[in-house]
C-alpha cells in the first residue's frame, strides 16, 4: 500500500524575504569604427570661500529671531564700544592739550616775554649807570647785573622746553650768542666812560644799537612764537569733541530701539542688559558734554581774561622799557643822532621815546578794559596816572636840555627826587603787579578748566566696555528663551 508522505507545517513566522528583481540593464551602444570618441565629464565649479559660506549662513540665520537677535547684539555692542574709544581718543587729545597750556606754552610765552622785558631793562639800567658817570650807584649795577642773570636763566629754560630744530631753537641760540657781545660792550663804555675818554659814548650807542636792532627784535620774535604755539594749545582744549558726542547720540538710539522692538516681540517692558547699557551710554554722553564745557568755559576764561590781559600788559611793560633807555640816551648822545620827518629834524632818541609813550598810552587803556575786577584794574590806573607824570617830568627835562643846561636836564631824569627815573620806576611795578595778578587768575581759570576733564578718557573707556556687556548680555537673556 502505498502512503503519501507527510511533512511538518512550516514554522510559524515570517517567511523569507523574496529579493525584488533586478531590471535588465540596457547595453551602451556599441561604437562604430571611426565613430568621434564621447565628450568628457564637465569639471565640477570653483569651490566657494569661507566669507561667501559665512555670508550665506549669516543671511539664512537673519531669517530666525535668534539670528537676528545675534545680529543685533554684535551691532549694539559695536556701537557702543566705538562711542567709548572715539570719546576716550578725543579727550585724551584735549586733556593732553590742556596740560600744555598750564605747563608749557602759557610758561614758556610768559619766559619769552621776561627775555625781551629783561634785555630792554638792562639796556635802561647801562644807559642809567653811564649818565650817573663815576658815581654809578650800586642799585644801578646791580640791576643791570640782575637783568643780564635773569635773561640768560630763561634763555637755558626756553632752550630746554623748545622743540628740537624750531623755529625758536634758532632764535634762541642767536640770542645766546649776542648776549655776551653786548656786555663786552658795556663793559667798554662804562671803562671808558670812568676815565672821562669821549669814545665811551660811542660804545654804549653801539650796545645800544644791537640791543635795538638785533637782540629785541629776536627776543620780540621769540616771544610772537611761543603766543602763537599758546594759541595753538589752545586750539587743541576747547573744540568740542563732535564726533564722539554724534556717536553716543546714534548709540543710545539703538539702544532704545532695541527695547522698543524687545517689548512689541514679547510685552516685556524692561530688559536688565539692555536697560544698563543704555543708562552707561547716557552717563558718558552726559560726563563728555557737561565735563568739556566747563573746560571750555574755564579755558575761554583764562584766555580772556588772563592771556589777553598779560599780553597788553607785557607790550606796555615793554613800551615803557623803551622809552626809559631812548629818554636816558638822548641826555648820552646830545645830539649826535638825527632823524628826520619831512622837513623837521628830531634828536632820534626823542623821536623814538615820543612813539614809545604814545604805545604805552594804547597799551595801558587796552589793559584797563581787558581788567575784569578792582584788584586788576587798580594798578593799571596808578600806571596811567605815573605816566602823565612822566610826559610832564620829561618835557621839562627837554626844555632844559634844550636850553643848554645839560646838568639840570640830567637831574630831571636820573636824579634822586622829582625826577622822570621816579616815574618809570612806579609805571614798571605797577604793570609788574597787574602781571602777577593776571597771572593768577590765568591760572585759576585754566585750573578749573583742566579739573573737569580729569578721569574722563579713562572713565569713557571703562562705562563703554560695562555698556558694551549689558547689550551682549541682555540680548543673550532672550536668547536662552530659544534653547
Amino acid at each position: 500500500m502505498t502512503y503519501t508522505p507527510k511533512s511538518n507545517p512550516p514554522p510559524p513566522g515570517p517567511g523569507l524575504p523574496i529579493l525584488p528583481a533586478v531590471p535588465a540593464q540596457t547595453a551602451p551602444p556599441a561604437r562604430h569604427p571611426g565613430s568621434a570618441p564621447a565628450p568628457p565629464e564637465l569639471p565640477a565649479g570653483p569651490r566657494r570661500t569661507a566669507f561667501a559660506e559665512g555670508l550665506d549662513r549669516l543671511r539664512s540665520a537673519a531669517t530666525t529671531e535668534p539670528g537676528r537677535l545675534r545680529v543685533i547684539g554684535a551691532l549694539l555692542a559695536l556701537l557702543v564700544i566705538a562711542f567709548g574709544a572715539v570719546a576716550a581718543w578725543q579727550m585724551t587729545g584735549r586733556a593732553a592739550a590742556a596740560d600744555d597750556v598750564l605747563t608749557r606754552s602759557q610758561p614758556l610765552s610768559s619766559d619769552a616775554a621776561d627775555i625781551y622785558r629783561s634785555l630792554a631793562d638792562a639796556n635802561t639800567a647801562a644807559s642809567s649807570g653811564f649818565l650817573a658817570g663815576g658815581q654809578e650807584s650800586a642799585t644801578t649795577r646791580e640791576r643791570y647785573e640782575r637783568d643780564i642773570r635773569t635773561a640768560a636763566e630763561k634763555l637755558v629754560n626756553a632752550a630746554a622746553n623748545a622743540d628740537p630744530h624750531s623755529p625758536s631753537t634758532a632764535t634762541i641760540a642767536e640770542l645766546n650768542r649776542l648776549l655776551p657781545e653786548y656786555k663786552g660792550l658795556v663793559e667798554r663804555a662804562r671803562t671808558y666812560n670812568r676815565q672821562g675818554f669821549p669814545v665811551g659814548g660811542a660804545y654804549l650807542r653801539y650796545a645800544n644799537e644791537k640791543m635795538q636792532q638785533q637782540m629785541l627784535p629776536a627776543a620780540e620774535d621769540l616771544y610772537k612764537k611761543e603766543n602763537q604755539r599758546l594759541r595753538a594749545d589752545y586750539a587743541g582744549a576747547t573744540p568740542y569733541p563732535w564726533a564722539a558726542i554724534a556717536l553716543g547720540v546714534a548709540a543710545l538710539a539703538a539702544l532704545a530701539w532695541a527695547q522698543h522692538r524687545n517689548y512689541r516681540r514679547t510685552n516685556r517692558v524692561l530688559n536688565h542688559g539692555l536697560v544698563a547699557a543704555t543708562a552707561t551710554a547716557t552717563v558718558v554722553l552726559l560726563w563728555l558734554v557737561v565735563g568739556h564745557t566747563v573746560a571750555r568755559a574755564g579755558f575761554n576764561d583764562s584766555y580772556d581774561h588772563g592771556v589777553r590781559s598779560l599780553n597788553v600788559l607785557h607790550d606796555a611793560r615793554i613800551a615803557s622799557l623803551k622809552a626809559r633807555g631812548n629818554e636816558n640816551l638822548t641826555l648820552v648822545a646830545r645830539g649826535a643822532e638825527t632823524k628826520k620827518v619831512g622837513e623837521t629834524t628830531y634828536d632820534a632818541y626823542d623821536y623814538d621815546f615820543g612813539s614809545d609813550i604814545k604805545a604805552l598810552a594804547a597799551h595801558l587803556a587796552a589793559a584797563e578794559k581787558l581788567a575784569d575786577d578792582a584788584s586788576g584794574e587798580r594798578p593799571v590806573t596808578a600806571a596811567v596816572g605815573n605816566m602823565t607824570e612822566w610826559k610832564k617830568r620829561h618835557a621839562a627835562a627837554r626844555e632844559q636840555d634844550e636850553n643848554g643846561n645839560y646838568q639840570q636836564a640830567l637831574d630831571r631824569v636820573i636824579g634822586t627826587k622829582g625826577a622822570t627815573g621816579e616815574c618809570f620806576d612806579s609805571v614798571d611795578e605797577n604793570l609788574r603787579t597787574a602781571i602777577a595778578h593776571e597771572e593768577t587768575e590765568f591760572k585759576r581759570a585754566a585750573d578749573d578748566g583742566r579739573g573737569a576733564l580729569t578721569g574722563l578718557p579713562a572713565g569713557a573707556a571703562v562705562l563703554a566696555v560695562l555698556g558694551a556687556a549689558g547689550a551682549v548680555l541682555g540680548i543673550g537673556r532672550r536668547l536662552s528663551e530659544y534653547r
